[in-house]
């Protein structure tokens, strides 16, 4: 069975497969952040990137949202360093002391801050999580391939399902067309209304929930995973979904992030992937459907999106719907602003927002402090 390929034609894997001695090598010291991006780029999820973005791809990516070699690229994926390196030498990249990968140091470049967020995250308001965070970043940037030296064991085990591996499980069940979802939040009944429309059209699901730094508020890897696992088998027919982690970190950078998104399915053996209403964004920061407008800007992304209105519930219907579909104003907005402050407030979620079988596992310990 012909699947689709990897973005750029080719699924990267830079976990290395000899032992290479690192004894003497200069060690840079790596936050958490990276050390999910070195597994991403370790394993083909970022393909068709082999190491952190040099100067050319990452000034590329940032004002014509391509690579330097014009393939669609959204989201720079750089290393963040103030340390004392030289381009052209080989560095031990650790964290926590555990020996992560060698770096192959083609670039160091100074970057400009505030021009990443205008020009990424739309905004320069340090209020934004996405802003807030590149303005506490290094002053520089490391640009070269890795070679990781065993793949990092992530917190979910059997859910940090690799493109490999899905594209296995799709050979597997014989689909030939999966529709991916990305989500941050529990499962609302919006969500799974977007879902089943994409069932209807596709062999198989993927529901890949986004499980690495999110903002405070938000709710945890814990409760996102074991909501979906309470909905999946409560709602969903069996076989035609599969549930797995994606272990980085949310961007919050609306239009572009939902381009990223893309391109990461694509990786993983999706040829649709499902977009609603504010993809990726965070509080007024992005219009409504600024993420279904940027996908025409990428005729040649080859992944087919699903522009879907965002459902709300009709009181008159009786139903999840759109705007597409209804002509009543009489609804209820489902949100996972909505959840969240529901659950942070302990105030019971009724069941035209959730499905009764997932709220009732929902607690405040369920969302980030």
């Amino acid at each position: 069975m012909q699947q689709i390929k990897p973005h750029g034609g080719q699924l990267v894997n830079r976990v290395v497969d000899k032992k290479i001695d690192t004894e003497g090598l200069p060690k840079i010291n790596v936050d958490d952040d990276s050390v999910l991006e070195i597994e991403k780029i370790a394993t083909g999820v970022f393909s068709p990137l082999e190491g952190f973005m040099c100067h050319d791809d990452y000034i590329n990516v940032v004002n014509n949202k391509r690579l330097s070699n014009n393939l669609p690229w959204t989201i720079p994926i750089i290393l963040p360093s103030n340390d004392d390196v030289k381009e052209g030498q080989e560095y031990l990249l650790i964290n926590n002391n555990k020996e992560l990968a060698v770096l192959y140091l083609e670039d160091k470049y100074e970057y400009d801050k505030k021009e990443l967020a205008r020009k990424v995250y739309a905004t320069e308001d340090i209020n934004h999580p996405g802003v807030k965070k590149a303005f506490d970043m290094p002053n520089y940037l490391l640009g070269g391939k890795i070679d990781v030296l065993e793949k990092p064991t992530l917190r979910f085990g059997s859910y940090d399902l690799t493109p490999e591996q899905t594209r296995e499980i799709f050979r597997e069940n014989n689909w030939k067309t999966i529709a991916g979802f990305q989500t941050r939040n529990v499962p609302h009944r919006a969500h799974e209304y977007l879902q089943k429309i994409a069932l209807e059209i596709v062999d198989g699901l993927l529901i890949h929930p986004l499980i690495g730094w999110k903002k405070k508020g938000d709710f945890s890897p814990e409760a996102i995973l074991r909501s979906y696992e309470v909905l999946i088998k409560n709602y969903y027919p069996k076989n035609r979904v599969v549930l797995a982690a994606l272990t980085t970190a949310m961007r919050y950078a609306g239009p572009r992030e939902a381009i990223f998104h893309a391109i990461i399915r694509k990786n993983y053996g999706c040829t649709h992937f499902i977009v609603g209403r504010d993809h990726a964004g965070v509080g007024n920061y992005y219009g409504k459907y600024d993420a279904h407008k940027i996908f025409d800007e990428f005729e040649d992304l080859d992944i087919k999106p699903l522009l879907l209105c965002g459902p709300y519930y009709c009181k008159k219907c009786k139903n999840i719907v759109t705007e597409k579909i209804c002509p009543h104003d009489d609804k209820i907005d489902i949100s996972g602003t909505d959840i969240r402050d529901c659950v942070s407030n302990g105030k019971k979620i009724s069941k035209e927002l959730m499905r009764p079988e997932v709220a009732k596992i929902l607690t405040k310990d369920d969302l980030i402090d």
